[in-house]
This record gives structure tokens, C-alpha cells and sequence, in this order.
């Protein structure tokens, strides 16, 4: 691993049961800003954070964090590790208040620093602290898993989707977040929005049947007459 990347992906190969999703992919994520995951659907996106977080077993191939090979080590060591997840759904628990589902991210770290944070972050949830998230607005409910991933203190952050099925002006607010967030942590954003994706990210990797087809810095891949074909349905 180079010296800045903080987390890297070698050869990696995934699936479910007799079905192989992911061949020989490779990735080198720093330790500070966002790298976009794009690709159609179906690509392979969505498999690949499962594998980064644990929840789906490797078939080959490597994922390691600050130089520590993660292998078989189960989801929950992963987040202790540094890596935090937000799934494209069923990211909240719908029956409990915003205040308990921030209590369960803070299980493991009682960081009331870290609750003041998220909450400046999202302040939208500080007015909402009673209300169960499962009536919250599609965009609440996305900021809501985000600053629940945020508690754990991750050195990565994994979104899939983190705007799918929200309203466009909750979208810029939380494009400007993960742009902050950026600055301090590494984000990897799986998003079917291009513009943001790569308003988010300095670098990319565009998948194409479980594939690395192209990756860069996101400045150069915007004008790539490749990127469009492999992201048209």
C-alpha cells in the first residue's frame, strides 16, 4: 500500500452463491477525500461496499485498512476499526425515535463530542430528536444514517445511494456535507447522481460488469467519452 492511501483494495473478487459479481478489482483510496463509485446498475457497485464492510465474504483477493489485511473479520470489527457504512436501504430503525438511533451509534463510543458534531452537521435532526424516523422525509432519513455512521468516529465512510429517492433540495444540502466531510475522513460514494458524485469525489472508478473499466481524477473522467457508454442502462 502507498503511504497515503489508507485503505486498499487488491484484486478482489465477490458474489452471491454461484453467482460471481466482482473479477480482480482494485482500488486505492486515500486517507483523506472522496472517491465515486459509478457504473450502471448491476455493475457491481453495490457488492463491492458489501465486501469493503464485511457482510458478503470475499472469493479472493484483498481489503486492508492502514496496512492491516481485514480478512475474515466480521462487520462489527470493521466499524471499530474505522469503517463506517451507510446501506442504500434500511439504514434506520423506523420505529424508534431520532434520539435512540443516534444512541445506537453511540454504543461503543458514549462520544458526546461526537453527538454535538453531527448534530451541527445535520441540524435539521436536532428538531427532530423525539420523532420516530420512520416518519421523517426521505432526505431526514438519509442524514439521520449518515450522522449515525458519523458517531463511530470512521476513518472511511461507505454511502450507497446516499440520495436515492430524496427531494433536489435536500440533495445540495447533503452534497455539501460529504463535501466537508471530505476534507477530514475518506468518503466513498456509490451515486447515480454524476454531477454530485464527482462534485464529491477527486477521484473515480467506473465499474462495468464487476470490472475496473476506467479510474481517475474526476476532473479528467467528466470529459471521458467512455463514461457515458458505461453508465448508459
Amino acid at each position: 500500500m502507498l503511504e497515503d492511501n489508507l485503505l486498499d483494495i487488491t484484486d478482489l473478487d465477490a458474489g452471491y452463491g454461484g453467482s460471481q459479481v466482482l473479477f480482480g478489482v482494485g482500488m486505492q483510496i486515500p486517507r483523506r477525500g472522496g472517491t465515486a463509485v459509478l457504473g450502471r446498475n448491476g455493475a457491481g457497485k453495490t457488492t463491492l461496499m458489501k465486501a469493503i464492510i464485511g457482510e458478503l465474504p470475499l472469493r479472493g483477493g484483498a481489503v486492508s485498512l492502514d496496512s492491516r489485511e481485514l480478512g475474515p473479520l466480521p462487520t462489527e470489527q470493521r466499524v471499530r476499526l474505522g469503517l463506517g457504512y451507510v446501506p442504500q436501504e434500511h439504514a434506520v430503525f423506523a420505529r424508534l425515535s431520532v434520539r435512540d438511533n443516534l444512541a445506537v451509534g453511540m454504543l461503543s463510543t458514549r462520544d458526546q463530542e461526537a453527538l454535538d458534531r453531527v448534530l451541527t452537521t445535520f441540524p435539521k435532526l436536532g428538531h427532530r430528536l423525539g420523532q420516530a424516523a420512520g416518519t421523517l422525509s426521505g432526505g431526514e432519513r438519509k442524514m439521520l444514517a449518515i450522522a449515525r455512521a458519523l458517531l463511530a468516529n470512521p476513518r472511511v465512510l461507505l454511502l450507497d445511494e446516499p440520495t436515492e429517492g430524496v427531494w433536489i433540495g435536500v440533495v445540495e444540502e447533503i452534497t455539501e456535507r460529504l463535501i466537508d466531510l471530505a476534507k477530514d475522513i475518506a468518503v466513498i460514494v456509490v451515486e447515480q447522481h454524476l454531477d454530485l458524485a464527482l462534485r464529491v469525489a477527486s477521484q473515480a472508478y467506473v465499474l462495468d460488469r464487476g470490472r475496473v473499466a476506467i479510474s481517475g481524477p474526476s476532473h479528467g473522467l467528466r470529459d471521458d467519452p467512455r463514461l457515458l457508454a458505461y453508465l448508459a442502462p
